[in-house]
């Protein structure tokens, strides 16, 4: 069927998304070398009691030296005469003068003093050990049952994260400073499912009330296209608007569809991304020639799993964008499409005006463009990028735009398989 001279207007979109990008969640190799707050309450709890044990096992060893010292002197001195004695402990003369062997005695509890001070240190070094092994045992244990509270906390806010506004901590216990955070944490998803609830009406109500005047239109049309007595030139202008009423529809549907799986796509099905994009090139060739914009790029198959007339819509924008913001003379427009690992990759590319780095992040803003360059009535209303965003989100996807030397942009959509 031949396209028609100007390309369908959009249907007017859901409300945007937040402008924040999602980030992936980066896997550590070793997730028990992170630096989590219960690691550090453990290190902090058993390196005060391991300092603690060293300070005192000091004052004891001193204390203990102290004592032997004063314990090892020799009541009595010898003065005068030989003497013979044997020591399985110590090394003795076997005879000697008094002065001599007082020397031997003394040095003999000396031995004894710094061995009992070696066994005590030793056996005290053991104690130590096995006592702040418990230590960082119990405080690991003591740490992980205080900081429960925050594991519900954080596996609710994944959830969230995950689109299920649902969930809540409703944490009980006592009113302490976890309860209280939790408690504001609830508080505040009560907000968001209540604005995304809003959302996902407005959204509904609006894609409900366009299905009457395009149901009204494609019979209108289907009346006049079986008149027999119609020209061929009428003929072929009402199987266009058909055509594109009908393509209205399924944008609806889609809409429909988003809104109902809370900004997913749940029923997904495979779509060929090349196919996709080819299409989205054939509508808007017409548009593209009219303005001497040449089309080109090499689209490799490339499958993924979502909802294809929305996808189609992802693909339209970006081309219908490249071709309208380009140069006057000589322009041209890159489409291209490939599969990668775990996931297939869309861009866009496309020649046109400077894009300063800055600027490239309001672009996806609805009813947002660039400087007096993009406000021309025979743009666009400011909606293309924007729904291009929510959708891509929707797949679970990610859309980056990347200023071109010597102007324009590549637009880069990733989307999971």
């Amino acid at each position: 069927m031949p396209a028609s001279s100007k390309a369908p207007t959009p249907p007017p979109a859901a409300p945007p998304m937040p402008t924040w990008d999602p980030q992936p969640v980066n896997v550590r190799p070793f997730p028990w070398l992170r630096p989590t707050i219960r690691i550090r309450l453990t290190l902090l709890y058993g390196g005060m009691f391991l300092m603690a044990g060293i300070v005192l096992l000091t004052i004891i060893y001193m204390l203990a030296a102290n004592a032997l010292q004063e314990g090892s002197e020799l009541p009595v001195k010898i003065l005068r005469g030989n003497f013979a004695a044997t020591s399985n402990v110590c090394d003795l003369p076997s005879q000697s003068s008094g002065e001599i062997f007082t020397q031997a005695i003394q040095s003999c509890l000396q031995h004894q003093r710094a061995q009992a001070l070696n066994t005590l240190l030793n056996r005290s070094l053991l104690a130590l050990l096995g006592l702040t092994v418990v230590a960082f045992a119990f405080g690991y244990a003591m740490a992980g049952r205080v900081l429960s509270p925050l594991g519900r906390i954080t596996r609710t806010a994944q959830r969230v994260a995950g689109s299920d506004l649902h969930r809540r901590i409703e944490l009980g216990g006592p009113d302490d400073e976890l309860k209280e955070l939790a408690d504001t944490f609830d508080e505040m998803l009560d907000r968001l499912d209540r604005a995304f609830e809003s959302q996902r009406r407005f959204v509904a109500n609006a894609s409900h009330e366009l299905r009457t005047p395009l149901a009204i239109n494609r019979t209108l049309l289907e009346v006049q296209l079986a008149d027999p007595g119609a020209s061929p030139e009428l003929a072929q202008l009402g199987k266009t608007l058909l055509a594109t009423n009908e393509r209205s529809e399924q944008l609806v549907e889609g809409l429909l569809l988003l809104a109902r799986s809370e900004n997913k796509i749940v029923d997904k099905k495979p779509v060929d991304l090349a196919e996709v994009a080819s299409q989205a090139v054939d509508q808007a060739r017409t548009e593209a020639q009219a303005k001497g914009v040449e089309m080109r790029g090499v689209r490799q198959q490339a499958f993924v799993q979502g909802n294809g007339v929305l996808l189609e819509r992802i693909a339209l924008n970006l081309v219908q964008n490249a071709v309208r913001y380009n140069v006057p003379q000589d322009g041209w427009v890159e489409v291209t499409t490939e599969p990668q690992q775990g996931c297939a990759v869309l861009v866009v590319s496309n020649t046109g005006p400077a894009v300063p780095a800055y600027e490239v992040e309001n672009l996806f803003e609805p009813f947002r463009r660039l400087r007096t360059e993009r406000t021309g009535s025979d743009k666009g209303v400011g909606l293309g990028l924007s729904i291009v965003r929510s959708v891509v989100r929707a797949h679970d996807g990610t859309i980056t735009a990347t200023p071109r030397e010597g102007g324009g942009l590549e637009m880069r959509v990733v989307l999971p398989l």
